[in-house]
């Protein structure tokens, strides 16, 4: 049984009518089988008519009762209050004034934002902040199988300009078009449904097979766990750092944070922010100063307070590779003077919101140092979701943890079948 099988309940849409909609054959859409015949409408037997003439005119009656009503209804309490009090007609109220007359109906409509609930499960907040993702891959569905009404060579190469389109990567695409090929043959498709259904199943699958022995929890230890964090600047690397320290405040660890992103203006006194809206402490140096120095001081805090989770924050430069390694190795090698295991996790953060931007990123920090884990954010902020697919595909890094909105409690554990019901959900057709 495959990846695919497994989740395929979730997957499958509620309402049986879309399903209906959409599953037209691609040849042959117009077919006059589909048209409706005037000999399909039943006959009225003459009792029949005398008694739906009879029932007409008590309608017509109804109806105008109904609109007395709601002309009565419409009356304001203003109004009544007058008439029974001076035992004549209401007046009439100016146009400027009633304009800016609250209406009594208002107040119940005011409160427009309501707070995010406490007990969001967290398939809800999959299914929520991969709407976008969800929408523009069925809407990437419906604009491919508008222009085709036949399963040609054509038809195929569009397909793999779709999902590459989609961001779930060139590799994945070529992949998906070929499996295409051999199930529309093998299983003789033809209608519109089938083949969408085909194309997400094997996306599935294929994402399954990318992750057999992955491990997308946090590797944490029984005493002092160090994460390393790192990417470039404007991933949200700081505000990921702030919401797990509040997720393990929580859970009743004590958590330190070290900023060692000496180098961006302002980017010490974000942490400090987030620190405080944690609820933890933050250990810090000066602008400018050793980054390897920040973190020895963190590292030997940590170890006399019994510290459990230390959270490093780092200067991302991508763009000089050189200076960039150095500086991450040197951060290592003070970490293991203190805990020769550590560091436990280095985690690269990554904006979903820049698809294959965020590919290049991983391949390039990939090829610089010692990355155990992806941090992926604004997930609900992008319709590029599909790019969890290609890393998965291409780059055999585990996804740990994702944005799902921002909110302080909108960083979630990444969970594979979650994302792929969160991802596909009511596109799949029986």
């Amino acid at each position: 049984m495959g990846f695919f099988d497994k989740i395929k309940k979730a997957l499958i849409g509620e309402t049986k009518e879309a399903e209906q909609e959409t599953d037209k054959p691609l040849v042959d859409a117009d077919s006059p089988e589909n048209q409706p015949s005037e000999e399909s409408q039943p006959a009225q037997t003459p009792a029949e008519r005398e008694a739906s003439e009879a029932v007409a005119p008590t309608e017509a009656a109804d109806s105008s009762d109904l609109e007395a009503e709601q002309e009565t209804a419409e009356v304001s309490p203003q109004q009544e209050a007058t008439t029974a009090n001076k035992g004549e007609e209401a007046p009439s109220i100016p146009e400027e004034v009633a304009k800016d007359t609250p209406s009594e109906e208002t107040p119940a409509a005011t409160p427009i934002l309501q707070p995010a609930p406490e007990t969001e499960s967290v398939q809800d907040k999959y299914t929520k902040g991969l709407t976008k993702s969800r929408k523009t891959f069925g809407q990437r569905m419906n604009e491919l199988f508008a222009n085709f009404r036949t399963v040609d060579e054509d038809f195929f190469e569009e397909v793999e300009e779709t999902l590459i389109g989609a961001d779930v990567g060139f590799d994945a695409a070529m992949k998906i078009a070929d499996a295409l090929r051999q199930e529309v043959k093998l299983r003789n498709v033809k209608k519109t449904a089938d083949v969408q259904n085909v194309i997400i199943e094997k996306l599935v699958d294929l994402y399954g097979e990318a992750g057999v022995g992955e491990v997308n929890e946090l590797n944490m230890q029984p005493g002092l766990t160090v994460i390393l964090f790192v990417g470039v600047n404007g991933v949200g690397k700081t505000t990921s750092i702030g919401k797990l320290a509040h997720q393990f405040k929580a859970e009743g660890k004590k958590v330190l944070l070290a900023a060692a992103d000496t180098f961006r203006a302002g980017a010490i006194d974000q942490l400090v922010v987030w620190g405080e809206r944690a609820g933890v402490e933050v250990v810090r140096g000066n602008a400018g100063g050793d980054p390897a120095a920040v973190v020895f001081d963190a590292m030997e805090r940590a170890k006399r307070e019994n510290a459990d989770v230390l959270l490093v924050d780092t200067a991302g430069r991508l763009q000089n590779k050189v200076n960039l390694m150095n500086e991450l190795e040197k951060i290592k090698r003070i970490i293991q003077r203190v805990d020769p295991t550590a560091p436990h996790e280095v985690l690269l953060v990554l904006d979903a919101t820049t698809g294959q931007n965020a590919m290049n990123q991983a391949k390039q920090f990939k090829e610089t140092t010692d990355v155990s884990g992806l941090v992926l954010t604004k997930l609900d902020g992008t319709a590029k979701g599909g790019i969890v697919l290609a890393i998965r595909n291409e780059l055999r890094l585990p996804v740990k943890l994702v944005g799902l909105g921002e909110g302080i409690n909108d960083l979630e554990p990444f969970d594979p079948n979650e994302f792929v019901v969160g991802l596909f959900k009511g596109l799949i057709k029986e």
